[in-house]
């Protein structure tokens, strides 16, 4: 080890989402800033084995599955059962290419220090961190943020072998499309590769233990993801207790639930949940401990324990997405900085990329009644829009939620195509404080989905008028 201590105004473990714009914010206020990144380059999980690859498997399988349906007949070729899954992510590469060269830019633009070494504590002040090549550097500061991310959480039942039984990083290396696929759990990752396996004809089974998948969704929208699921030749089972887990090494791995029902298919993926990445980082020299779900616990100003060492992103657990992390990691580095730092808004938008697409900003209509007792909500349904005609997405919804009397935007939920695109629009109209009306005078393009919004807004307005209607 290197008897010379570096100083740094700020030091960020991990260079995914949470990270570098953790990085990126205190450069621009002119500190000296280091960010310690394990990998080869830059992006984390999100570049590498999450957003990136996941969702370029995803975009490949809508077009390759939505030509076919909106062909009305003239296409009719199956999806080959022997397709390389490789083959469908070719594209990954340039994605995930161009998207490190341009943070790798951005950092360096910031006059950001980058050192590609694994991170470990010595003292709640100093790291140590070992380069490639064995060299050890030592840095000290009085502000840190750990951003390391997360990593697929395997329970002790499941029999993680990364060939018959898949975690949501493996299932990526899968060389050929399976012809049936168990999937454990019904979070965020387990629904977005069920869907998306789906749509690529791949006969897929969910098994909850829970009552409802995606339990902090509004039912409306989980239930027309279940419905589109459903008829892609999907099967979702809910409250189901997994007994065991048999794999015969060769084509098949068996799954029992409690009470006897056996579920059969060629692979299995265990998406149940992710745990923070601190293995090695030697958390207890820092003073610090994981919680005992396996996430490090901060405040709301996203502070651990020990008062000048931060955590945002996955590590700290939910909801785990790439945009909440980006804003953790900011305001993380602003406060441990003494920077001010705004009231963090409620109009954050949730974007799940299932097939169909699901988004969320704002209070639930659950969520309103609670809070405000009597609200007004409005639906537009994609069958009524022109777009979702032509598009042939006719099965999603934009549902609106309004305050009553002044008939406030405090929520929209969509479910459908689109959706992490349109929800943006409800956003705005939250941090302006709009009311529908807003939607109901506004010119909107034609035909576009984005018109949903005056007809969920009608239809609150309606209901105004029309007391039979009002009553339904």
């Amino acid at each position: 080890m290197s008897g010379t201590e570096e100083q740094f105004d700020l030091v960020i473990i991990g260079g995914g989402p949470a990270g570098q714009k953790a990085a990126i914010q205190a450069a621009k206020e002119r500190r000296r800033v280091l960010l310690i990144e394990q990998g080869a380059t830059i992006g984390g999980e999100c570049v590498h084995r999450g957003t990136i690859p996941s969702k370029t498997l995803r975009e490949t399988a809508i077009y390759l599955s939505g030509l076919k349906a909106r062909s009305e007949g003239v296409l009719s070729q199956e999806i080959r059962s022997d397709l390389k899954v490789e083959s469908l992510m070719r594209r990954q590469e340039v994605v995930r290419t161009a998207h490190e060269s341009f943070m790798t830019a951005q950092l360096e633009r910031n006059h950001v220090t980058t050192w590609r070494a694994r991170a470990r504590f010595l003292s709640p002040t100093s790291i140590e961190a070992t380069e490639v090549d064995g060299k050890r550097r030592t840095v000290r500061s009085g502000a840190i943020v750990i951003a390391t991310g997360s990593r697929p959480r395997t329970p002790s039942h499941v029999p993680v072998d990364h060939e018959h039984v898949l975690d949501s990083d493996s299932i990526l290396s899968l060389i050929y499309l399976p012809a049936s696929l168990t999937v454990l759990g019904a979070g965020v990752i387990a629904c977005e590769f069920a869907s998306i396996f789906a749509a690529l004809g791949v006969r897929v089974t969910i098994i909850d233990q829970g009552e409802r998948a995606l339990a902090f969704l509004d039912p409306e929208l989980t239930d027309g993801f279940l419905t589109d699921f459903a008829r892609r030749g999907g099967r979702y089972l809910s409250r189901r207790k997994i007994e065991g887990i048999d794999v015969d090494g060769i084509s098949k791995v068996t799954v029992t639930l409690a009470g006897g029902e056996i579920i059969e298919s060629e692979k299995v993926l265990c998406a149940l949940g992710r745990i923070a990445h601190v293995v090695g980082l030697n958390l207890e020299a820092a003073g610090l401990s994981v919680t005992p779900r396996g996430q490090i616990a901060v405040d709301g100003e996203f502070r651990t324990s020990v008062p000048h060492i931060y955590a945002a992103g996955d590590v700290i657990g939910p909801p785990a997405l790439a945009a909440t992390s980006m804003e953790q990691g900011r305001r993380a580095a602003r406060h441990a900085l003494g920077l001010s730092v705004d009231e963090l808004s409620p109009a954050v938008p949730v974007g799940i990329y299932t097939i169909p697409e699901m988004a969320s900003v704002g209070l639930t209509e659950a969520q309103a009644i609670e809070q405000f007792g009597t609200v007004e909500v409005g639906r537009a349904r994609f069958r009524e829009l022109a777009r979702g005609q032509i598009c042939g997405d006719v099965s999603g919804l934009i549902k609106l939620v309004a305050s009553f009397g002044d008939r406030r935007v405090l929520g929209a939920h969509i479910v459908g195509e689109g959706a992490t695109e349109l929800i943006h629009v409800a956003q705005m109209a939250m941090l302006g404080g709009l009311d529908i009306e807003a939607f109901i005078d506004g010119i909107f393009n034609f035909p576009t989905m984005a018109e949903g919004y005056r007809v969920a807004a009608l239809d609150i307005a309606s209901r105004r008028i029309d007391p039979l209607r009002a009553a339904a």
